[in-house]
């Protein structure tokens, strides 16, 4: 391969990690590839076929390529990311490369986390394309942890290529390239870590709530994540656009990528939409608190000393919820209101100030859910509203509760969660899987 001209690989800062990535091209547009389950940014150029797909994008868009944590030349890190992280690391490298709103090119596994970082900012996406992709994992529960030893076993073998690209299966310098290919990008427990993560993953649920213009591609005889899934994935997002393609290969730059390619440029160039008319609804997880027996304490103590301590409280809640980063929409009296736009953080949000709170002598009550809501000036409405403030009125004194959807958003964040029952909320459609959650 001639090397002239390669990216240099430059680190965009996410919290205390850095991320590596590289940029290929001006612009106007920006397109950001989110990796399937592993990458190394350099070595990949070595890869046939690679270099040149993406300097095809590069005549009309800037083209950034990133690692995730733990991987490749990005810092390892002691656990698998979850999918917050994950988003977190995307907005750091646009945020450092100056890149206030993006296309979002998802590969296998990551669809998933490009889907949920879409619906939760779409004020920084303006289409999203999703290829070799899935909304939750095809592994089945009695499956997972024999095909995950074996992928253990046979990591940095090559063995892969049998189903990421079958047209290059039975080429020995093609298997040597990538046994070494997947000896750099991650260590075998790092790859078990990420796969037993990748297992739990499921966002059928936010999958509505995209917003912006969705191109779905596969390929009809995709070994490694079968074309069923990539059709489920396009219909369960609103107006999504899925195309199908011919051949066996799963990643996009082998094979016949000639109609691909048209096709992207067509999307990305030919197709902009505003979505300035839809930014008043997002996706969030929504926090709603209650003092329990807020009545008779204030009876019990009076009424300043009972003022004194709301305030108390107020400012305890101001500063729990501006350290994980939600936003405080509004106190109600007796508790708070607010919204996050990652769930990790709005439940290690819940379980801090309740700990605060309970040695304040304030026994809380907390309820979490994760959905669309509409932005009314200083508040906010929608069925998420309604549906954390019912999960809330489910609660015992001193408890967490989410729904399943934030359980299902949070897997490998290193909570804890145990089972609360199936329930009917008030005036919500269906029955309600409900969790409370631990640190």
């Amino acid at each position: 391969m001639n090397d002239l001209a390669l990216p240099e690989t430059r680190y965009a800062l996410s919290g205390d990690v850095n991320i590596a990535y590289q940029t290929m091209g001006a612009g106007p547009v920006d397109i950001i590839i989110v990796p399937g389950l592993v990458s190394h940014v350099e070595f990949m150029h070595e890869i046939p076929g690679y270099t040149a797909f993406h300097r095809h994008l590069s005549t009309f868009a800037r083209v950034v390529t990133f690692d995730k944590r733990g991987q490749g030349l990005s810092d390892r890190i002691s656990d698998a990311p979850s999918l917050e992280q994950r988003m977190d690391d995307v907005r750091a490298i646009m945020d450092t490369i100056g890149s206030k709103r993006a296309t979002l090119f998802g590969h296998s596994e990551g669809c998933p986390m490009g889907a949920l970082f879409a619906a939760t900012y779409p004020e920084r996406v303006s289409h999203l394309i999703l290829f070799g992709g899935f909304a939750v994992s095809a592994m089945l529960p009695i499956d997972i942890e024999e095909r995950i030893a074996q992928r253990v076993k046979l990591w940095g073998t090559g063995d892969i290529i049998k189903t990421l690209s079958p047209s290059q299966a039975t080429n020995q310098n093609a298997i040597n390239q990538f046994a070494k290919f997947q000896r750099l990008s991650a260590s075998p427990g790092a790859i078990k870590a990420i796969s037993l993560l990748n297992a739990q993953i499921d966002v059928r649920a936010i999958l509505p709530n995209v917003q912006v213009p969705t191109l779905v591609l596969h390929r009809g005889g995709d070994a490694q994540v079968p074309i069923e899934l990539g059709r489920n994935l396009a219909a369960q997002i609103p107006n999504a656009k899925f195309i199908e393609y011919s051949g066996q290969d799963h990643l996009y730059f082998f094979g016949d990528v000639e109609a691909l390619l048209g096709d992207i440029e067509e999307f990305v160039t030919g197709h902009r939409q505003s979505l300035s008319a839809d930014l008043d609804r997002v996706l969030a997880t929504v926090l709603f608190t209650d003092i329990v027996d807020s009545t008779c304490s204030a009876a019990a103590i009076g009424d300043q000393a009972w003022r004194r301590l709301l305030d108390s409280h107020d400012q305890l809640a101001i500063q729990t919820v501006e350290k994980y980063r939600g936003t405080l929409v509004k106190t109600t009296g007796d508790g708070i209101l607010a919204t996050f736009d990652g769930p990790g953080r709005a439940v290690r949000c819940a379980l801090s100030l309740g700990a605060a709170s309970k040695q304040m002598g304030l026994p809380l009550r907390a309820g979490l859910h994760t959905g669309e809501i509409e932005i009314r000036g200083r508040d906010i409405g929608g069925i998420a509203v309604h549906a954390a403030a019912r999960v809330m009125a489910q609660c015992q004194s001193n408890e967490v509760l989410v729904s399943r959807v934030v359980t299902d958003l949070v897997a490998g964040a290193g909570l804890k969660f145990s089972e609360r029952g199936t329930r009917e909320l008030k005036g919500l459609p269906g029955r309600w899987d409900l969790f409370a959650a631990s640190a």
